[in-house]
């Protein structure tokens, strides 16, 4: 499988270990990210990041900076994109069980990275429940 990573500056250190990680078990990892701490405009990253899950040279993404927020406000202007803020694992998996989101986005300076890598983890095996969840989200675009 692979999958598209971006980041800004606050998910560098991030982005680092959980590609290490990722590759590791043998995912594929396409990355958009900044290499570098240098301050610079998230949506740089995430743009192409969430280009590659639209359109199909990645089959999920993950997105990292500060906050998360405008990560992801960024990915969702995309249509094809259902990118989800998460903070927690109930949270990784009910967006993934519930909302069949193909990008997770990681608030770098509000989690852990043990807890950040934890989130992809879950994100990447866990299952779209389909039913009556694939009519919420066939509504989701306009």
């Amino acid at each position: 499988m692979t999958i598209a990573i971006g980041n800004d500056h606050a998910g560098t250190e991030y982005k680092f270990e959980i590609i290490k990680h990722l590759e590791n078990k043998g995912y594929t990892v396409l990355n958009f990210g900044t290499d570098t701490n240098d301050s610079m405009d998230y949506p740089d990253a995430i743009h192409p990041t969430a280009e590659a899950v639209e359109i199909g040279k990645a089959e999920l993404g993950i997105i990292i900076c500060g906050s998360g927020n405008g990560a992801q406000m960024t990915a969702n202007k995309h249509q094809g994109i259902r990118a989800a803020l998460c903070w927690n694992n109930e949270l990784v998996a009910l967006t993934r069980q519930h909302n069949n989101a193909n990008i997770l986005a990681i608030p770098a300076r509000f989690v852990s990275l043990q807890q950040a890598i934890g989130f992809v983890d879950i994100f990447l095996t866990t299952k779209f429940e389909g039913g009556r969840h694939q009519n919420r989200v066939t509504k989701i675009s306009c």
